[in-house]
This record gives C-alpha cells, sequence and structure tokens, in this order.
C-alpha cells in the first residue's frame, strides 16, 4: 500500500519527488530510451519505468521475509516436519542463485526488458500456484519457479536503473532502490504476521497477484535493450546450475549429515572448477571473470559480501540473545530489530546522493567501519541484562550499512561497461546471496561449537570481524582512487 500510494503522489504531486520531471511531451511516447550522460531530469515515462522496477523490487524482497513467520503454520496444515517446512524457504534461494548468471546472459540475449517483463510474470503466475497448492511438494515446488522468476528481477535491476536515469543520478537511484530494499525487509515480518492473524496462510502469496499486475502496467515504460548477436553457452550454464544447487544442498546437509554435505559440495567445487576453465578466456564469460579482472570491481565484489554475512551473523546473533538471555518473546524480538533496516531505508538515499558527488571507496569504509563499531558495541552490551542499549546499537549498524551498500552497489555497476551491465548486475546479486548465506553458516558452526549463554556474543564478534574485513577492502579501493570511472 505504501507505493501504492506514493504512485498517486507522484503522478499529482512531482515537486515531492526525488528526481526533478520534465513537463508531459506533446508527443506520445512509446518507451523511455537510455538516458544521456548529461541529463538531470526524468520524463513521467522514465519515472513510471522507475516505480515499476521498484514495485518488482518489493515483490521480489517482500516475499523472502514474509514467508518465515508461516512456517511453524506451514508445517503443521500441510503435516510435514520443521525441517521440511523449511524447503518452503530453501527452494525459493536456491532457484535464484541458480539462475542468476543465466539470467543476466539470457537478458544480454533476448533484451533486457522482455526477460524482465517475463521474470515479474513468472512470479505473479507461480504466485498464484503456491495460493492453490493441495500439497507440500506442490508448494515447493511452486516456490522453486517462484525463485526463477526472482532471477529474470533481480540479475537484470541494475542494468535497467543504468538504462532509465542519466549517469548522474545514478547514485540517487541506487539509493531510492536500496530503501525499497530496506522498507520491504522490514515489513516483512510484521506485514506475514498480521496476515496470518487474519487469515489463512495462503494469503501470504495472494498480496503478490495485484502487485504483480500493476507492476507489469508500469513495465511498459521500459526501454528495450538491443539483442546481443553472441549465442548462449548452455553447457556453461548448465555447470553454474549444478554447482550452485549442489552448494546450497551440501550447506543444508551439512549439520545433519556431514558426510553427504561434504560430498555435495565437492561436486560444488567441481563444476565451478570446470566452469572457470571453460570460460576462463571467454570475452564475456556466463560469470563474469572480465569484470572480476577490474580491481575496483573485484574489491567491491569482496567487500559486499563481507558486509552482508556480517549483518547476517549479526541479526542471527541478536535474536538469539534477545529471546534467551534477556526473555524477550518474538514479537518484542521483531520490533526491537526493526530499527536496523528502517535507520538503513534512511541513510540509504543520503548516501545515495553523496555518491553521485564524493569518493564512493571512502563513504563505502566509513559505512563498514560504523557496521564493525555498531557490532562490537552489541558484543560488549550482551554483558548487560538492558535491551535499550542492544537496539542503539542496532541504529549504528544500520547506518552504516546503508552508507556502505549504496555507493559499493553505484561502484560495482560504473566499474563495468555498459554492455556488460547486466553480468554486473548478476554480479551484484550474487555477492548479495552469497554473503547472506556466509553468514547463516557462520551463525550456525558458532552455536554448533559454543555454549549457547556464550554463542551470541561469540557471534557478534565475528560478525564485527567481517565487517572489518569488508572495510579493509574499502581501503584497498581509496588507496587506488577511489571512483570508479565509466
Amino acid at each position: 500500500m505504501l507505493f501504492f500510494a506514493s504512485m498517486l503522489a507522484f503522478h499529482h504531486s512531482p515537486h515531492a519527488l526525488p528526481f526533478p520531471v520534465k513537463p508531459i511531451p506533446s508527443r506520445r511516447d512509446a518507451a523511455p530510451h537510455a538516458q544521456t550522460e548529461t541529463g538531470d531530469s526524468l520524463e513521467p515515462g522514465q519515472l513510471w519505468a522507475l516505480v515499476g522496477v521498484l514495485l518488482a523490487t518489493v515483490l521480489v524482497v517482500l516475499d523472502g521475509t514474509i514467508v518465515n513467520v508461516a512456517l511453524p503454520t506451514i508445517s503443521t496444515e500441510l503435516h510435514v516436519s520443521a525441517s521440511q517446512a523449511i524447503w518452503v524457504v530453501t527452494a525459493y534461494q536456491m532457484a535464484l542463485v541458480m539462475a542468476l548468471f543465466p539470467c543476466a546472459a539470457i537478458g544480454d540475449k533476448i533484451g533486457h526488458r522482455t526477460l524482465y517483463v517475463g521474470g515479474v510474470a513468472v512470479f505473479t503466475l507461480a504466485s498464484a500456484l503456491c495460493v492453490m497448492a493441495p500439497s507440500f511438494g506442490w508448494l515447493v515446488a511452486a516456490r522453486f519457479i517462484q525463485g526463477l522468476g526472482g532471477a529474470g528481477i533481480m540479475a537484470l535491476n541494475a542494468a535497467l536503473l543504468r538504462a532509465i536515469v542519466p549517469q548522474r543520478m545514478l547514485g540517487r537511484a541506487i539509493g531510492w532502490s536500496a530503501l525499497t530494499v530496506a522498507l520491504s525487509s522490514a515489513a516483512g515480518p510484521t506485514l506475514g504476521a498480521v496476515i496470518l492473524s487474519l487469515a489463512d496462510w495462503r494469503w501470504l502469496f495472494a498480496v503478490n497477484l495485484p502487485v504483480g499486475l500493476i507492476t507489469l502496467l508500469a513495465l511498459r515504460r521500459l526501454p528495450q535493450s538491443a539483442p546481443g548477436q553472441r549465442p548462449l553457452d548452455l553447457p556453461s550454464m548448465a555447470l553454474n546450475a549444478l554447482g550452485f544447487a549442489t552448494l546450497v544442498l551440501g550447506v543444508d546437509r551439512l549439520a545433519a549429515s556431514p558426510a553427504q554435505g561434504a560430498v555435495l559440495m565437492a561436486v560444488a567445487v567441481a563444476a565451478f572448477a570446470a566452469l572457470i576453465a571453460r570460460e576462463w578466456r571467454v570475452e564475456a564469460p556466463l560469470i563474469p571473470l572480465d569484470l572480476l579482472r577490474v580491481s575496483a570491481f573485484r574489491l567491491s565484489v569482496f567487500a559486499s559480501i563481507c558486509c552482508f554475512a556480517a549483518q547476517i551473523a549479526g541479526i542471527v546473533a541478536l535474536v538469539f540473545d534477545f529471546q534467551n538471555r534477556l526473555g524477550e518473546s518474538a514479537l518484542v524480538t521483531g520490533l526491537a530489530l526493526t530499527p536496523w533496516p528502517l535507520t538503513v531505508a534512511v541513510a540509504a538515499p543520503l548516501a545515495g546522493r553523496l555518491a553521485d558527488r564524493v569518493s564512493t571507496a571512502a563513504l563505502c569504509t566509513f559505512g563498514a567501519v560504523c557496521l564493525a563499531v555498531g557490532l562490537l558495541l552489541a558484543a560488549w552490551m550482551t554483558q548487560e541484562q538492558r535491551l535499550l542499549p542492544l537496539v542503539a546499537s542496532t541504529v549504528l549498524c544500520g547506518l552504516g550499512f546503508g552508507f556502505f551498500q549504496v555507493p559499493n552497489n553505484r561502484n560495482m555497476l560504473l566499474a563495468a561497461p555498459r554492455a556488460r551491465s547486466a553480468a554486473a548486475g548478476g554480479m551484484q546479486a550474487t555477492a548479495r546471496l552469497s554473503g547472506q548465506t556466509a553468514g547463516a553458516v557462520a551463525s550456525s558452526l558458532v552455536f554448533h561449537l559454543v555454549a549457547v549463554a556464550h554463542a551470541p556474543q561469540v557471534g557478534l564478534l565475528v560478525a564485527t570481524g567481517m565487517a572489518a574485513l569488508g572495510a579493509l577492502f574499502s581501503v584497498m579501493r581509496v588507496a587506488q582512487g577511489g571512483t570508479a570511472k565509466s
């Protein structure tokens, strides 16, 4: 509803927009064209294209968080164990990481607009399949299809932002995208809890249907990129899918069956090794090895993985600390963690504006250092028996993450040639998912190896180290000049 209201406000009050809007031209525009590098305003068609991309982002991010609160309910109603119910989340994430790089390549081949609109359509139809699911197997399969549609959205988000807005406004556009992600992440658990208190769990997926239809209408104004001439490398796509699928399955099985988990992860390593050997000399490889050879891009990817890992590890540790040590309820825990994403939402647009004017590496360093300090303060405060000081530390974490994420994403995008924007966007999303997975695995190991009473503090210290490493990668970028050149 927030975004529907925003769309109406955009239409009736252009002066309230984050971007200048040109007067509506007398001629009818079919679709916006790629922006010039010197423009500093958006036409109404370009604005609607931007709203469509942000709404598509809401679909993917909200669906990744809103379902978590319903897992116990789904487990009971569909008569499966708690460990099986988690596959409602795992199937979605696995499809997402398997398809990100292939979707970027397919988008370059058939046109970004075509694949992006197709991704939103697939995601919306899969949401309808989730609503109609008569069994647990059906629901897991529908969630896998949702993940495939979500990959089509996430892989091309950055490339489409670059096509819609002038380069001088790119930082602001990425800031608004980060704001959308933060608000959706913050709203997901609360919205899910409200829906479950009023209706069946199927309504968690039903809310995607009207949003998906409105998104498809807004996306009619998206610019279309020229179709590529290079043929799709199907064997590389198969190796990519095999590598990520066995990696996710291996991580999932590692705790319950270490032998099976180790075998699956060995298969993943072999698949990725074969993929890299196959694409090492390719001009535009599926996994962007060509972009990773660019120092600014590579350091930004490493920093992104570290800071996303720190964020997830920190949140997991705080959840257990709030509930186990302080004895707070799940509702209070959720409310206590809400300031983190809300602070990210406040900081992201400001960081986006600054990223268009000052060194992105300096902003990233500042943000990563704030994140590390916030996590370190939280680890120190776990010795106290008070909730509010810990909540205050999450505000500093959110401020730091907001100032890190936006300029770091901007640098990744501008460090890549425009023709490789889709590949850069796919790498950006993969770095985020890889970091989140690494943070979750690190948390699992900490809670397995350390006594429950001390595990949250140790987990927060591990998260602090990850954030500090992200700051180090950003400092290395400062030493190299600090700002990506298009």
